[in-house]
C-alpha cells in the first residue's frame, strides 16, 4: 500500500527538469586539453585502449576519445555495477551493439575479487594477437592505456587487475572526487604472463558538453566538481531523477512520510532529521540575536553523498 501511495504522489510531480537559461559551457567548462594531448603522444607504445564508464551513465561516449584514440583495439568497461540497476544489463549491451561497441565488461573494481576483472587479460590478449601491432611486433609485452572521464574508477581498475594477477596492492592513487590522477603516469605492471603494463591517465571531459542533461548526469555521478554546478542544483536534479525512476528509498532513509518534489522542503527535512544546523545572527528591534537554522548545504551534501554510495538504491540514469 505504501508503494502504491508513493506512486500516486509521484504521478503529480515534475515531468521535466527546469535547467534555467544558463549556457551549457558555463555549467560544465572543458579543461582537459593537456591530458588529452599527453594521451595522444603516448599512443605509439599502446596496444589496446580500455575505456571506463560509470555504469549508471553507460551511453555517454566522449567524442574527444572517439576522434583521437579510436585507433587501437578497444574494450569498454562499465564500472561501479554495485551502484547500478543490474536488471538493465542486456538492454545496455543491445544498445551498445547497435552503436558498434561490442567488447563490453561490467565490473565492480572495489571488490576484492570481481569475476569480470579476471576476463580483462584474456580479452586483451585475444584482441591484440588477432590484429597488427605495427612497430611493436617484436615486443612480447603488452601496454594498455586506461581512459575515461573523471572519477569513474580508472585507478581502481588498475589496482584491481594488479591485485588479481600479481597479488599486489595499490599502485595507483584512488579518490572519491574527480581529478586525483593529474597526468599520464609511467607504466604500471599488472600481469606477469603475459607481461602487461597499464598507463593510468587523467580524467578527460570533452571541450564542450552539448547536452545539459548529460552534463547533469555526469555531475550527479561525481564526474564534475560539485561547486562548478552547485550542490543545490545537483541535489534538486537527484530528487527529480529518483522520482522519475520511481526510486523512493530516500523516504525511509530520511524518515519522511511520503515522496517529495520540493527540494527545499526535502533539504529542510534532512537537516532537521540529521541535526544539521548552523548559527546565524539576526537583527531584531531589541538587538542582535543568534538563531539555529537548518543547514541546507550540509543536507544537500548528505543527499548527494548517499546517492553516490548506493544508499538510495541502484539506478540507471540513461
Amino acid at each position: 500500500m505504501r508503494i502504491y501511495n508513493s506512486l500516486l504522489s509521484a504521478a503529480k510531480f515534475r515531468k521535466v527538469f527546469d535547467f534555467g537559461e544558463r549556457e551549457v559551457a558555463h555549467w560544465f567548462p572543458g579543461h582537459m586539453a593537456k591530458g588529452l594531448k599527453q594521451m595522444r603522444a603516448s599512443l605509439r607504445k599502446v596496444d589496446c585502449i580500455i575505456e571506463i564508464h560509470d555504469a549508471r551513465i553507460s551511453f555517454f561516449l566522449n567524442p574527444s576519445f572517439q576522434e583521437s584514440l579510436d585507433v587501437r583495439p578497444h574494450i569498454l568497461v562499465l564500472n561501479k555495477m554495485d551502484l547500478a540497476d543490474t536488471s538493465k544489463k542486456q538492454s545496455i549491451l543491445k544498445q551498445l551493439d547497435r552503436e558498434g561497441v561490442r567488447n563490453v565488461l561490467f565490473t565492480d573494481c572495489l571488490r576484492q575479487q570481481d569475476e569480470n576483472v579476471k576476463k580483462i587479460v584474456p580479452l586483451v590478449t585475444e584482441l591484440v594477437e588477432s590484429g597488427s601491432r605495427f612497430h611493436r611486433e617484436e615486443d612480447r609485452s603488452y601496454c594498455l592505456m586506461v581512459i575515461g572521464v573523471p572519477n569513474v574508477g580508472k585507478s581502481s581498475l588498475i589496482n584491481a587487475v594488479r591485485r588479481t594477477y600479481l597479488k599486489k596492492g595499490k599502485a595507483s592513487k584512488v579518490g572519491g572526487e574527480p581529478g586525483i590522477t593529474k597526468a599520464v603516469l609511467t607504466k604500471i605492471q599488472v600481469c606477469e604472463r603475459p607481461i602487461i603494463h597499464l598507463l593510468d591517465t587523467p580524467g578527460v571531459l570533452p571541450p564542450r558538453i552539448e547536452n545539459i542533461e548529460t552534463g547533469m548526469k555526469l555531475a550527479l555521478c561525481g564526474t564534475i566538481l560539485d561547486h562548478l554546478v552547485g550542490e543545490d542544483v545537483i541535489a534538486d536534479y537527484l530528487l527529480f531523477s529518483l522520482n522519475r525512476l520511481e526510486r523512493f528509498s530516500y523516504i525511509e532513509k530520511y524518515n519522511l512520510g511520503e515522496p517529495c518534489d520540493d527540494i527545499q522542503h526535502l533539504l529542510k527535512s534532512i537537516a532537521v532529521n540529521l541535526g544539521k544546523t548552523k548559527r546565524v545572527k539576526a537583527i531584531t528591534g531589541v538587538g542582535n540575536i543568534t538563531v539555529q537554522l537548518p543547514d541546507y548545504s550540509a543536507a544537500a551534501y548528505d543527499f548527494i553523498r548517499a546517492f553516490r554510495k548506493g544508499e538510495l538504491g541502484k539506478v540507471m540514469l540513461d
